[in-house]
Order: structure tokens, then C-alpha cells, then sequence
């Protein structure tokens, strides 16, 4: 009954060498089966996010010949991923200050696959007409958000706002208008903005020098697009709302995309740092909604029921779909959580844990009957 070594020493079977190899074994085979039932999860989307990668690779590279074409010499340390998009510091129309780094995470070409899986999300299908608000400042992101719409064959109503951020559409000679019409022009994408605001602040190009509000007014109407220029921001939310109307009723929109932090899309009835990137709802919306202020076209939508589409803090946005944030280099198109996701059979894995267990609870119960039976006995060599 009791285990005694060859001295005459009492050991439970716990303090054996081969019931702690035993055990050793037992759970080094549960670990392994566990990690073997590691299976790798498809996206149902799969093949979908893959052609949206490769169609905005494409449409990059386009740009980027077409830039080279006109003996832009690229910036290595601000655009380190060569793609002759990022654009500058300052220049006549940058509005505002911007993250380099967020601007380099939407040039991945991945960024249309990550609008694939938020649009399938959303349970947009072929055929459905969606909303999008664009501004010059993520050309990466209206990219990504265009061609998405392309490949699933839905209807994007766009409008923009030109003026743009730092590092994002703000040079004089290739604002977000001119990247759109080449791509369009090119079959990149199939749909362009209808209208256009000059963007920044009160969507009137406030701080914006005369001859930086002139140039996108200038470049507005060579790409003949409705110059939206109202007297405050309300009228101006208002006319998009119309625009939007006339397409469509607001609630049979599928969704509503927002790309960047135009504040025509925003407005100021909620604090929009406290508005989670990604897919949203209305729900989500009021919860941070504050009296006073004027309601943007997401909250117009949002009221209307409609899913929302946020593209903003971006790198956040990135941790929650599984993407790396402002990679150097590029990762390869088809790589990440995006496309697939390695993950442990639970069942086998809970078995295995059951086993371990099970064995340690069943060796320290035997080892406790053991030393209690010896106790009992009161033997003098007891080992406690």
C-alpha cells in the first residue's frame, strides 16, 4: 500500500522519479497533439480581398509611373515604401496636421481587403448603393474604399472635400481629384465624386491662404464637379444630404463610409476621437453624442439606420482587422489575418487539458491517501 524506498524510507508516489517522468510524458503528449490541432482558417472572402489587393496594387503602380513620368523624384524617408503618393509637409492646401504613419498604413495595398472585410461585415452585397464622404488627406484609404466597391460590383455616391492633411493629397498638381479622374479615366475604379468641397475647417477652407482656397477651387471645376460653397457648415452637411437624397432615400443606403475627418462627415454634435474606427452603428453614435453643436452626415445617417464605415485612427483601426501598422516593407498581398487565421482545435485542446489535469489531481490525491495512511501509523521515518 505505501511506497517505501529501498532504505526504508516512506516516499508517496508523487516523490518518484517515474511518476513525475510519467507525468512529464503524458503532458508533453497532450501539448503536442494540442499544438498539432492547429488548423488554418480561409476567409469566406478570400478570393474577394485578394483581386481588391491586387487591383489597388495596380492602380499604385499607375500613379506612381504617371508621377514618374513627370520626374517627381521619390522621398525615401517619408515615402519608404516608394509609392509616390505620400505627399508633403506643407504645401498651399494642407488643412491640418497629419500622422505620416497612418498615411503610410493605407498605401498597403492590403488597406482594399481591409475594406472588403468591413464592407462584408456591414452585409453589402452586389448591386447595393452606398454612401462615401472622401477628403484629400488618406488617398491610400479612398483608394482602398473605391476599388473595394468595385470589385464587389456596388454603387458608391461620392463626394470629397480636397483639401488634405500633411503627407496625404496635398500637393498643387496632384490633389485627390487628379488621382481620382486618372484612375477612373484608367478603369481602376469605376466610380468618381459627383461634388466637392474645399474641406478644412468649416468645410470653407478656413485657415487656408486666398491662393490655396483658389487653386482647389480652380481644380474643382477643371474636374467639372459641383463646387459645394455654402455660407456655414450646416448648409454645407445639408447639401451633401441632398445630393445623397437625390440618388437615393437616405435608409436605403446600405451603408455610409466616412474616409478621414472631414468635418462636413463628422460635424461637431459628438466628440469624434471617442467614435471607434471600423464598423459602427447608431447605437455607437448617440452614445457619445452631445447637445449642441451641428450634425454631420454620419450622424444624419446614423439616425436613418444605416450602418457606418469609419476610417479614422487608423491605428487602431489596424489592431482591431489584424493588419501591421505603417509596415516597411510593404507586406505580401494574401498575407495576415485578413486572408487567413491559424487557429487550435478547441475540443482536442480542451481534451488535452482535461488529461494533464486530471493526471496531476489524481497523482496528488493518491500521494495525499498515501501520507495520511503513513501518518495514521505514526512510523518515526514518516516523511511529510
Amino acid at each position: 500500500m505505501f511506497e517505501t524506498k529501498s532504505d526504508g524510507m516512506f516516499r508517496p508516489a508523487i516523490q518518484k522519479t517515474r511518476t513525475l517522468v510519467l507525468m512529464a510524458v503524458i503532458c508533453l503528449i497532450s501539448y503536442s497533439v494540442a499544438v498539432l490541432s492547429k488548423v488554418v482558417i480561409i476567409s469566406d472572402t478570400y478570393e474577394i480581398k485578394l483581386n481588391a489587393a491586387r487591383q489597388m496594387q495596380a492602380a499604385m503602380d499607375y500613379l506612381k509611373t504617371i508621377r514618374m513620368e513627370e520626374s517627381v523624384i521619390m522621398d525615401p524617408e517619408n515615402d519608404p515604401n516608394e509609392t509616390g503618393i505620400v505627399g508633403s509637409q506643407f504645401s498651399l492646401i494642407t488643412t491640418d496636421e497629419g500622422d505620416l504613419d497612418a498615411k503610410l498604413t493605407t498605401l498597403d495595398p492590403n488597406f482594399a481587403a481591409a475594406m472588403i472585410e468591413l464592407l462584408h461585415q456591414a452585409q453589402v452585397s452586389q448591386g447595393d448603393t452606398v454612401a462615401v464622404l472622401l477628403t484629400g488627406s488618406m488617398p491610400g484609404a479612398n483608394i482602398a474604399c473605391l476599388v473595394a466597391c468595385d470589385v464587389l460590383g456596388i454603387e458608391p455616391v461620392v463626394i470629397t472635400s480636397v483639401g488634405a492633411s500633411q503627407w496625404g493629397a496635398n500637393l498643387i498638381d496632384f490633389t485627390w481629384l487628379d488621382m481620382e479622374q486618372l484612375l477612373f479615366d484608367s478603369g481602376y475604379i469605376s466610380a468618381k465624386s459627383l461634388a466637392a468641397s474645399i474641406g478644412g475647417r468649416n468645410d470653407m477652407g478656413r485657415l487656408l491662404s486666398p491662393r490655396g482656397r483658389q487653386i482647389i477651387i480652380e481644380n474643382i471645376d477643371i474636374h467639372g464637379l459641383e463646387f459645394i460653397r455654402e455660407k456655414s457648415l450646416a448648409a454645407s452637411v445639408e447639401r451633401r444630404m441632398q445630393i445623397f437624397g437625390a440618388v437615393s432615400d437616405l435608409n436605403k443606403y446600405a451603408v455610409f463610409i466616412n474616409v478621414g475627418g472631414g468635418v462636413a462627415s463628422l460635424g461637431t454634435s459628438f466628440n469624434h476621437k471617442l467614435l471607434q474606427p471600423g464598423l459602427v452603428y447608431r447605437r455607437d453614435v448617440e452614445s457619445i453624442s452631445r447637445t449642441g453643436g451641428i450634425e454631420g452626415a454620419l450622424t444624419y445617417f446614423a439616425k436613418s439606420n444605416v450602418p457606418i464605415i469609419h476610417i479614422l485612427n487608423i491605428q487602431s483601426l489596424t489592431k482591431k482587422l489584424g493588419m501591421p501598422y505603417a509596415p516597411i516593407p510593404l507586406p505580401g498581398i494574401g498575407s495576415g489575418k485578413l486572408y487567413s487565421e491559424a487557429r487550435y482545435n478547441l475540443f482536442v485542446t480542451a481534451i488535452c487539458l482535461i488529461i494533464v489535469i486530471g493526471t496531476v489531481v489524481f497523482i496528488g490525491y493518491r500521494s495525499h491517501q498515501q501520507i495520511k495512511a503513513r501518518m495514521e501509523q505514526h512510523e518515526p521515518d514518516s516523511v511529510l
